[in-house]
């Protein structure tokens, strides 16, 4: 109860502003909101996706020990002939989480189809407690679904570059599940020690791959989820814990990673969208303090003020989207269609086949696309500043990539060029003096990037939050020249159009 009075303090100062008369009529919260429960399906929609409950009441009928892996070739048909799966070596599994009471991760490995030696990337998808398979099928898996329920290949699948894993992770999340609550988790220590296990698991279950490089990427609230990973994989390497882990870099698009920073852009970018008008971001900068005296008093570790924070900050969104009316705020040069803005149905009916989910081994237990049940667990940890363990990964050589489609509002590049920009290490100073350069892919600009040393930053023209639906090749080319070492190719190799 240590807390209370800093949330106390937040509530008191934002009744104070309404009272006043400080904050508009359309600046407030909607009548429906309710805290936390009621405001878990609105936002659980950063990625799109619908929430069920999963309940999860039952276990797997492979009855393994903590720790173990229970991993089958995945046969699907309706595939194109781009080489067999059995050749390509597609996967999908369990993983028992070590520490736990009774969970299981469920994940997909695809090797990569052009070189086993190219490196182990993962894939993680925020919510936070949204599946991984969004990504795998509308964003950079090996193939999307066609609207006859067929697979067709992805010609930019990130398995092009390298081996790709996507885990459904926290707990409870897609076709991960546990039988007893108390595996839920609130918090990254949980998160980035539960994906730990699994990757000693993995490279157990797979160590012709333990030498190849190794790279963490996601997006959206992945951008809490991947810092924390890092430094725990890091942390594992340094303590000589287990299997080494050949960690070289990170990458976080469209991600929340220091929301301090990230809220109070939020009006900024708004207005320079022309989202909301002038009057609008004046009566909008009256919340910015509140929210940030509320994050200042979450800090790291708070309970009761981080969900202070989270009320209070995002009335600074509510009140953006209550201007703006219809608008899809993954990509605000679209209007919102149906209650998820993006028609990702075919997902849900196709993993819901019989025979999609006899291949899979995932027997009777329920596809959850979106999870309330994680998503509330997770709320104190939202407010949480992730930035602070990405300098001492940065003093050690472990790349870091951040990238952001120009046109989202609910992760947007604003937001996420402020943190970076800001962020306190030896090459800080050097990295904002930078210059930016384009990113050109097949000779054209397709975004705007700014490098120094292990640290990059790349605005991507033309895509909203999900960077890889929208400009499937130029992700694609990020991806290979960021893993290569090389983000900029030499000028000999652009047309000479362009010299």
């Amino acid at each position: 109860m240590g807390n209370l009075p800093h949330f106390i303090l937040s509530i008191g100062i934002l009744t104070s502003l309404c009272a006043a008369g400080e904050i508009a009529d359309h600046l407030s919260l909607p009548d429906s909101a309710a805290f936390p429960a009621a405001t878990a399906e609105r936002f659980i929609r950063a990625l799109n996706l619908h929430p069920k409950d999963p309940s999860p009441e039952h276990v797997t009928a492979a009855d393994v020990l903590p720790g173990s892996i229970v991993e089958k070739p995945l046969l699907l048909s309706g595939l194109s002939s781009e080489g067999s799966v059995e050749d390509l070596g597609h996967h999908a599994g369990y993983y028992r989480l070590s520490h736990s009471h009774d969970a299981r991760l469920f994940y997909f490995f695809f090797e990569s189809r052009q070189n086993k030696s190219d490196p182990v990337v993962i894939w993680l998808t925020g919510g936070p407690g949204c599946s991984s398979e969004l990504a795998l099928f509308f964003e950079n898996g090996p193939y999307k679904i066609a609207d006859n329920m067929s697979l067709v290949w992805n010609e930019f699948g990130w398995d092009k570059a390298s081996n790709l894993i996507y885990v459904d992770q926290p707990t409870g999340t897609g076709f991960s599940y546990s039988s007893d609550k108390r595996d839920i988790r609130h918090n990254e220590d949980g998160v980035s020690g539960d994906l730990y296990d699994f990757l000693q698991a993995f490279f157990s279950h797979h160590p012709e791959y333990i030498n190849n490089d190794f790279y963490i990427t996601g997006e959206s609230y992945a951008g809490h989820y991947i810092p924390a990973f890092a430094s725990r994989v890091h942390k594992g390497n340094k303590a000589k814990e287990g299997i080494h882990i050949n960690l070289k870099g990170f990458a976080i698009g469209n991600g929340l990673t220091d929301p301090g920073i990230q809220y109070r852009a939020y009006p900024d970018y708004a207005l320079e969208m022309g989202i909301i008008k002038e009057s609008d971001h004046k009566r909008l900068g009256k919340i910015v303090p509140v929210c940030e005296m509320a994050i200042k008093l979450c800090g790291t570790s708070g309970r009761v003020a981080c969900l202070a924070s989270y009320l209070v900050c995002n009335i600074l969104f509510n009140s953006i989207l209550n201007i703006a009316g219809n608008i899809n705020y993954y990509d605000v040069r679209k209007e919102c269609h149906g209650s998820l803005c993006y028609d990702f149905s075919n997902m849900e009916k196709f993993l819901n086949l019989k025979p999609v989910r006899e291949s899979l081994g995932v027997g009777e237990i329920d596809f959850v696309s979106c999870s309330p049940t994680v998503y509330e667990a997770m709320v104190v940890d939202w407010m949480r500043n992730l930035e602070v363990g990405i300098p001492s990964l940065l003093e050690d050589g472990i790349k870091l990539l951040i990238y952001a489609g120009e046109y989202d509002l609910i992760c947007n590049w604003l937001g996420n060029s402020r943190w970076v920009h800001a962020m306190e290490w030896s090459g800080q100073e050097a990295f904002v003096s930078s210059a930016e350069e384009p990113f050109l892919v097949d000779g054209k600009e397709a975004g705007v990037l700014k490098s120094h040393g292990p640290l990059s930053f790349l605005k991507v023209h033309d895509a909203g939050h999900m960077v890889p639906m929208d400009q499937p090749k130029a992700s694609l080319e990020m991806l290979t020249r960021w893993i290569n070492g090389n983000l900029l190719p030499p000028p000999a190799s652009q047309p000479l159009s362009d010299i």
